[in-house]
């Protein structure tokens, strides 16, 4: 489950209109949904609120196996819509396997004027957290310099007396991070500095093909409103037709890191398939009640081709080597399969995992106008998924993510086969609630 401070960045990039899923650093986030997700440890419990469009709070606690907690503060420059957890989309809070659309070229903010003068100002948003007992302090600031660039500022403080042993041994009681996004949507490139261990990075990623028209909004390739202007038009996607086979874009990256103070560098390349979405252009597809457009019937079709997205990265200095093949089988379960691999010692893993929607029955009324359940329960609405991941080191986990009442749960165990003493070597339980008076 996402935290609420990733909820509202989350919420602010939309808002902004930046693409996110554009970076290289998320290359393999569908795969990484399926097959790295966080299972809670111990006893977890947060509570957030939101006052107005503006300002957040939000504080945490854990209270198993070690009492601890955390008070944060969130502001943003721009409104923000945001939902309580009673009433929030279920697939908004938690990473969850996607074929994202088309990236596209960020698009500049509104002009605004008053008494004939612009006052239109620059989208940015500040978050500090404090964590108890230890005192560290984490703060982040990122603001929009231009359309396409973006900027981030974090920094990380402890008290010198609450250090812990690795940042005892480097000397070093901080961290202050930049980084700057340029995002043109055939292009992004990232550029990073760390003032902890003097590191310089650049990552870039390249999409080959067509981009998505500006106008339209980014994410997920399903649930999107029609375009009427769009009947008609020839899709931003289209290709032609190619026989047999998977269709659909590619993209390619790489990273290059140097540590003055470390004196030591790192490389990396990437590369990711994609299918297009749906037999409709995912920004067109029908969320709402049946309509007389010609894409309301085809929107409602099965998919031309199940969405599937398949990634290889490549570290030749360490010789490590990863691919992933991720796809949606069915409306309610996707499948994932990693194989990892050193090219130097010769080890490696096999990781499987599975994500399953869980749905209430829909309901039908009969003769008499009374409500009964639909004799198939694949249109209900969601009421929770279920993660469940296998390596072939021995490791399984199973994850259990809902809504009771008003409050979001994620409930999951970590087993380890091998050891016959402690098979079970972490469980636990995240309790999440938050409000807003919007």
């Amino acid at each position: 489950m996402h935290p609420f401070a990733s909820y509202i960045l989350r919420s602010y990039y939309k808002a902004t209109g930046w693409n996110e899923d554009n970076l290289y650093a998320n290359i393999t986030r569908s795969s990484n949904a399926i097959l790295d997700f966080t299972v809670p440890r111990g006893l977890h419990l947060s509570v957030s609120k939101s006052p107005n469009s503006l300002f957040r709070t939000t504080y945490s606690m854990n209270a198993m196996p070690s009492l601890n907690g955390s008070v944060g503060y969130i502001f943003t420059s721009c409104d923000l819509d945001i939902k309580s957890s009673g009433n929030v989309r279920f697939k908004d809070m938690l990473e969850r396997f996607r074929v994202f659309d088309q990236p596209r070229r960020p698009e500049p903010k509104e002009e605004e004027f008053f008494d004939g003068e612009r006052v239109d100002k620059r989208d940015y948003l500040l978050y500090g957290r404090f964590y108890l007992p230890t005192g560290r302090l984490d703060a982040l600031y990122s603001t929009r310099l231009s359309p396409t660039l973006q900027a981030l500022v974090a920094a990380i403080s402890y008290p010198p007396s609450n250090l812990p042993p690795e940042a005892v041994v480097r000397g070093n009681t901080s961290n202050f991070i930049i980084n700057l996004q340029h995002d043109v949507g055939k292009w992004c490139t990232e550029y990073t500095w760390s003032a902890d261990d003097g590191m310089w990075g650049v990552r870039v990623l390249h999409n080959f093909g067509k981009l998505g028209m500006p106008n339209e909004p980014s994410g997920d390739s399903t649930e999107r409103a029609p375009d009427p202007r769009a009947v008609g038009l020839k899709r931003v996607d289209e290709e032609d037709p190619v026989d047999g086979g998977l269709k659909g874009r590619v993209s390619a990256g790489a990273e290059f890191y140097f540590s003055a103070k470390e004196r030591s560098a790192g490389i990396s390349t990437g590369f990711r398939f994609s299918t297009f979405p749906d037999a409709t252009p995912p920004s067109f597809q029908l969320s709402g009640p049946a309509s007389s457009s010609p894409l309301s019937s085809s929107s409602k079709l099965p998919p031309s081709q199940p969405p599937t997205t398949i990634t290889a990265l490549f570290n030749p200095m360490l010789g490590h080597i990863s691919s992933a093949y991720s796809a949606r089988v069915s409306r309610d379960l996707s499948l994932s399969s990693r194989f990892d691999f050193n090219v130097y010692s010769y080890e490696s893993e096999w990781t499987m995992g599975t994500e399953w929607w869980m749905r209430s029955a829909p309901m039908e009324l009969d003769e008499a106008g009374e409500p009964v359940a639909a004799a198939s329960g694949g249109g209900g609405e969601i009421r929770g998924v279920v993660k469940a991941r296998a390596s072939t080191k021995n490791d399984v986990s199973l994850m259990w993510e809902g809504r009771i009442r008003n409050m979001l749960v994620s409930l999951g165990v970590v087993s380890d086969f091998s050891n016959r003493t402690k098979p079970i070597k972490a469980i636990g339980l995240e309790l999440s609630y938050f409000s807003s008076d919007q």
